[in-house]
């Protein structure tokens, strides 16, 4: 009888022990799975780098369709950047962030960057631009790489192509560079006062 009772309070205690531990397992559970979440493609370092890369070699032969001259100007220049940003303009406000990078072409170092501007003007609709950066001597490539650049106020206008699908707005020489811009998203009117920010991405350039 004693052998009994003994076995049920064992059993009772053993039943009470795992049902201590279920919340535990659960909940480690729950963390691998957001862990597992957070590190779903295009999010870690890698990824990011991959799809800024893919990026650049899209925007590179997409302006070498529309203005061939580039791709010679680019193999000539010391060093250019590539950035791809989403703009989307609402009434009175526009804001947008993107990434980059700025290639060396001597040495062939890449660093990633990121681009973010913050508007205030009178515009509508969302432009989809993607920029090149050329640098005309190393020192201004330098400087750019490490201290960033910003772009003062401007108003633009951008129409598709009828031909080609896209349309690439008109040389800006500025500091040093010469910035092209490549509109996609069709029809883009906007007047906007902007100030544009790139600066080196510290995360993205860890090995």
């Amino acid at each position: 009888m004693d052998d009994d009772i003994t076995a049920i309070f064992d059993g009772g205690i053993s039943m009470l022990r795992t049902a201590l531990r279920l919340p535990i397992i659960c909940s480690l559970l729950l963390s691998a799975l957001i862990t597992a979440g957070c590190a779903a493609p295009g999010q870690t370092r890698h990824d990011q780098r991959q799809h800024i890369d893919q990026t650049e070699r899209q925007v590179l032969s997409q302006l070498y369709q529309l203005k061939p001259d580039l791709r010679n100007d680019l193999a000539k220049a010391p060093g250019y950047a590539v950035f791809s940003n989403v703009n989307v303009n609402l009434l009175l406000a526009s804001a947008s962030t993107g990434y980059g990078v700025a290639v060396n072409n001597r040495s062939r170092e890449r660093t990633y960057m990121k681009m973010g501007e913050l508007g205030v003007g009178l515009g509508f609709g969302v432009k989809d631009f993607r920029a090149l950066f050329l640098f005309d001597s190393p020192e201004v490539m330098q400087r750019f790489v490490d201290h960033g650049w910003s772009f003062g106020g401007h108003a633009d206008a951008a129409v598709k192509a009828q031909d080609k699908g896209a349309a690439i707005g008109g040389e800006v020489v500025a500091d040093g560079m010469r910035v092209y811009q490549l509109t996609e998203s069709g029809i883009a009117l906007q007047a906007t006062l902007k100030g544009t920010k790139f600066w080196k991405d510290p995360s993205l350039n860890l090995d």
